[in-house]
């Protein structure tokens, strides 16, 4: 499945991937390769699509946390020592490692581990597990306000395991804050927030390619479709997500990564 339809479809699951925690990158590779939706896309409007996919999340966090991103940065700079002052610096902190490790190896993790389908099953299962038993055996104690430094670089460094599909960035970074007894919307938040300067700088490096500007011009349907398709699924999957864990917990992404794991393993099989 290819055209508008597919390019649809890929944005949906990314939009929703992005903010849940069962692992866009890991969804991406699943639909195009396991099921074919998309997966006769050509590399220039892959890329453009790419492009796209990260603009709507970005877009996404961007509305939906508005006046949080503009408390931070106000009060970053002219209170620091502020709840929303600290929160601007922890984030900039959280993010340098994951920043660090994917400007060095993501490429080759990426060429590696796309084709790896056996490792993303398994680390989909892994991950999901995770989650649950840390998210069950965690107090939930502490809150964005009683956050530490300490804390948020922790968080920030378990941001390295998303680079492997199947893993998940957010899924990474709430079971690391409810590791640390974060309670589960403050963790979630945090993993809002963090994924902001993390899809920001995909962005602005991909936009500083030379032939982006034509890519896009070349293919502004698609551009487009991602970018909207892409914002709105991720806007509500972000309003979702805040609701149900007030009074749920992730035992239902453990248990979709499983099965998810499962088909991945019984295509390679059958």
């Amino acid at each position: 499945m290819t055209g508008i339809l597919g390019i649809i479809i890929l944005a949906i699951v990314q939009g929703i991937a992005e903010f849940l925690p069962i692992s866009s990158s890991a969804h991406l590779i699943i639909f195009r390769d396991v099921f074919g939706i998309g997966s006769d896309i050509a590399n220039n409007v892959e890329l453009t699509f790419d492009i796209a996919l990260h603009l709507g999340t970005l877009l996404a966090i961007g509305i939906y946390f508005f006046k949080d991103f503009i408390n931070m940065l106000f009060k970053g700079f002219t209170e620091p020592k502020s709840n929303d002052g600290k929160m601007l610096w922890y984030l900039v902190i959280a993010t340098i490692p994951a920043a660090i490790v994917g400007l060095l190896f993501e490429d080759i993790v990426d060429s590696f581990f796309r084709k790896q389908y056996l490792l993303i099953a398994l680390a989909l299962a892994i991950m999901g597990v995770i989650i649950y038993l840390v998210d069950k055996k965690s107090k939930q104690e502490n809150n964005l306000k009683s956050m530490s430094l300490k804390d948020a670089l922790l968080i920030g460094c378990s941001q390295v395991f998303a680079l492997i599909p199947g893993f998940s960035r957010s899924g990474t970074t709430i079971a690391c804050g409810r590791f640390l007894k974060l309670d589960r919307e403050s963790a979630a938040k945090f993993s809002f927030y963090l994924s902001a300067p993390v899809v920001l700088g995909a962005v602005i490096l991909q936009i500083f390619d030379s032939e982006t500007w034509t890519l896009i011009g070349a293919n502004l349907n698609y551009f487009i479709t991602g970018i909207l398709v892409a914002f709105i699924s991720g806007l509500l999957c972000i309003n979702f997500l805040l609701k149900y864990i007030k009074k749920n917990d992730f035992e239902v992404f453990m248990w979709y990564r499983l099965v998810l794991a499962l088909v991945v393993i019984l295509f390679l099989i059958f």
